[in-house]
């Protein structure tokens, strides 16, 4: 499912569960997660109830400077994220930023056209080996 620039995948695990395959794939992949937040538990710190909901940052400089060479700006959107979340029926979804929609938002062109195009190969990849199905 596509959505305001996000893309959408249902996954066949938990949250934690598909955040740590995630992060496998990735590391695998050669790129480095920056980051995991836990939002869910954020919520608890505040007293607050929050579905599961958790988020990787991940990417690789190879991958996200040539957009910024070509447009400094698109840096707002990199490095690359992914959002698990369970949602009110308790069916779990892995969303992130459709790589294409990062370059409309961004104007980038010729320049990074390779590297966008590698970047939503790689993200379409690495989703459907985190969530268990096929992403077709």
């Amino acid at each position: 499912m596509a959505e305001d620039g996000l893309i959408t995948a249902q996954s066949r695990f938990g949250v934690t569960e598909t955040i740590d395959r995630l992060a496998e794939v990735v590391k695998r992949a050669g790129l480095l997660v920056f980051a995991r937040i836990d939002h869910a538990a954020g919520a608890r710190d505040v007293g607050a109830s929050l579905r599961p909901t958790e988020l990787l940052v991940f990417g690789n400089p190879r991958g996200g400077t040539p957009l910024m060479q070509d447009r400094q700006l698109a840096g707002i959107d990199l490095p690359v994220k992914a959002l698990a979340w369970e949602d009110e029926d308790g069916k779990i979804w892995l969303s992130y930023n459709d790589p294409n929609w990062i370059a409309a938002r961004h104007g980038l062109g010729e320049a990074s056209r390779a590297a966008v195009a590698a970047m939503a190969a790689g993200m379409k990849k690495a989703i459907a080996a985190a969530t268990g199905m096929d992403q077709s």
